[in-house]
Formats: C-alpha cells, sequence, structure tokens
C-alpha cells in the first residue's frame, strides 16, 4: 500500500504522482506486473480531474491489469489531496518484509513506517 498528495487538482500532476507512486512502490518492493492482481486506488473527494487508473496504464504492462478507483471516506480534518493504492500481488516475502510507500505530505498518515 501507499500514498501520496498532489498540490492542486490538475490531471498532469495527478498523472505524476500516480506513476511516481506506482513505480516507487514495484521498485522498493521487486514487483513486477505480472506479480499484480489488482489495484485499488481512492483519493479524497477534492480530487476528481483524473483517474488515477488512467494515468498507470501508461507504465509499460500495466493495460491488462484489473484497476479500480473510488472515493476516500471525507472524514472531517483528514489530509486533502491525497491519493491511495492498495496492490494486490503474488508473494513469497513475508508482510514485515513489504515496504509500504508514503510520499511527500502522505508520509503523516504512518509516521510508525
Amino acid at each position: 500500500r501507499g500514498a501520496t498528495v498532489v498540490t492542486a487538482d490538475e490531471p498532469n500532476l495527478l498523472s505524476e504522482a500516480v506513476v511516481e507512486l506506482l513505480l516507487e512502490m514495484t521498485g522498493s518492493n521487486g514487483i513486477s506486473t505480472d506479480d499484480i492482481v489488482s489495484v485499488l486506488f481512492t483519493m479524497t473527494v477534492d480530487l476528481r480531474s483524473e483517474f488515477p487508473a488512467r494515468s498507470a496504464r501508461v507504465l509499460d504492462g500495466w493495460r491488462e491489469i484489473p484497476m479500480l478507483c473510488t472515493i476516500e471516506i471525507d472524514v472531517p480534518g483528514a489530509l486533502p489531496k491525497c491519493i491511495r493504492v492498495l496492490m494486490h500481488v503474488y508473494s513469497t516475502r513475508s508482510r514485515d518484509d513489504i515496504r509500504h510507500i508514503y510520499l511527500g505530505d502522505a508520509r503523516q498518515l504512518r509516521p510508525d513506517l
């Protein structure tokens, strides 16, 4: 899993953030596209200019991966302009060996990591 934030609701900013996060998640954990079963994206309600799955499909091998986009629960005081990713993968790693990626201001979501 992972998360990132953008500074504004602009398609190019969303796309760049999604690609950066996915590349970091897969690279840090040695995940190939053949390992990915599916991906779930959530975004806060203040983001609506682009589907994160559409941004992911520009990456090699991602066109055939099932992906779903949905809205994050609008909890008062929650981190704004946030994109979260839950990636389901085949892996022989233990849960303790998986590196969860929180970029930029999203690091505050999981300071324990």
